[in-house]
C-alpha cells in the first residue's frame, strides 16, 4: 500500500509461461503491491499452472480466447471487485520493468494524477531497447496524428505499461471498447475525452526472442483502428457524430 491505498497489479496473460514467474517476482519485490491478478486468455501452454502457484495472486481463466482488450476488461473488473484503489497493468512478457511500479503508484496515491503511462519514447529508450525500426516509425506517426486530432501532447499512445486510479476506471465506458489490441488506444482517448490529465514517466523496455509481439498484418489493423478512434474523437468533439466510445458529458 501507499498512503493507505490498495495497489493491485493486473497481468493480461496469453502463452506467458516463459516470463510470467520472473515478472511476478520483480513485481512483488517492489514492496508496495498488495495483490496480482492474472487473467489467462485461454493459453495453450502452462501459463495457468504457473500463475496458480504464485503468491499473493488471484487467477482467472477465459475458457475461450477473448482477445487482448477482452482480457483487460476482465482484469479491471476483477481489480475493482477486490477493492483496488490503484490498478497497474504490467505485461507478463517482461518487456517493461516492474521497477517503476512504486513511482507510478505514488503519483496516483499522492493525488497528482489519475493516469500514469510508462513511455518508451521519452528518453529515447525504444530503439535502444530493440524496438524494430518500422514499429518505431509507426509509433511516432500515429502519435503525431492522434495528438493533432485529440489536442493532447503525449509522447506515445501505445505503451502497455499503465497505472490508473479506481475513481478514473469507474467512470470509463470500457465495455464499449474493442476486444482487440485497439482497446488500449480507445481507453486513452476516453480518458482525454473526459478531461483527465495523463502523466508520463520514462520507461526502459526490451525486445527479445520469445517476448510477445503482434505481427505486421495485425499491427496494420491496429494502426488503422487508432486513426479511426482519433477521428471519431475529433468528430464527436465537433458534435458531428455521436459515439458510444465518447458519450456526451
Amino acid at each position: 500500500m501507499l498512503n493507505g491505498q490498495k495497489i493491485i497489479v493486473i497481468m493480461p496473460a496469453y502463452n506467458a509461461e516463459a516470463t510470467l514467474r520472473k515478472t511476478h517476482e520483480e513485481v512483488m519485490a517492489q514492496g508496495v503491491v498488495d495483490m496480482v491478478i492474472v487473467v489467462d486468455d485461454a493459453s495453450n501452454d502452462k501459463t495457468m499452472e504457473i500463475a496458480s502457484s504464485l503468491s499473493a495472486t488471484v487467477v482467472y481463466r477465459h475458457e475461450k480466447n477473448r482477445g487482448y482488450g477482452g482480457n483487460q476488461k476482465t482484469c479491471y473488473k476483477m481489480a475493482i471487485e477486490v477493492g483496488a484503489d490503484i490498478v497497474i497493468m504490467v505485461h507478463p512478457d517482461y518487456q517493461y520493468t516492474p521497477s517503476l511500479i512504486p513511482a507510478m503508484a505514488s503519483m496516483i496515491a499522492n493525488g497528482l494524477y489519475h493516469c500514469v503511462l510508462g513511455s518508451r519514447i521519452l528518453g529515447g529508450y525504444a530503439l535502444k531497447g530493440g524496438m524494430p525500426v518500422w514499429k518505431y516509425i509507426a509509433n511516432r506517426f500515429l502519435t503525431l496524428v492522434e495528438n493533432i486530432l485529440t489536442g493532447a501532447k503525449l509522447s506515445e499512445y501505445h505503451t502497455g505499461y499503465r497505472a490508473f486510479s479506481k475513481k478514473l476506471l469507474e467512470k470509463l465506458p470500457l465495455d464499449q471498447n474493442s476486444d482487440d489490441f485497439v482497446f488500449d488506444n480507445q481507453m486513452l482517448a476516453q480518458i482525454l475525452w473526459q478531461g483527465w490529465q495523463i502523466a508520463e514517466i520514462t520507461c526502459p523496455t526490451k525486445y527479445f526472442e520469445g517476448a510477445s509481439s503482434i505481427n505486421f498484418s495485425r499491427s496494420v489493423k491496429y494502426g488503422f483502428g487508432c486513426l479511426a478512434t482519433a477521428m471519431k474523437y475529433r468528430l464527436a468533439k465537433m458534435k458531428l457524430i455521436r459515439s458510444k466510445l465518447f458519450p456526451e458529458m
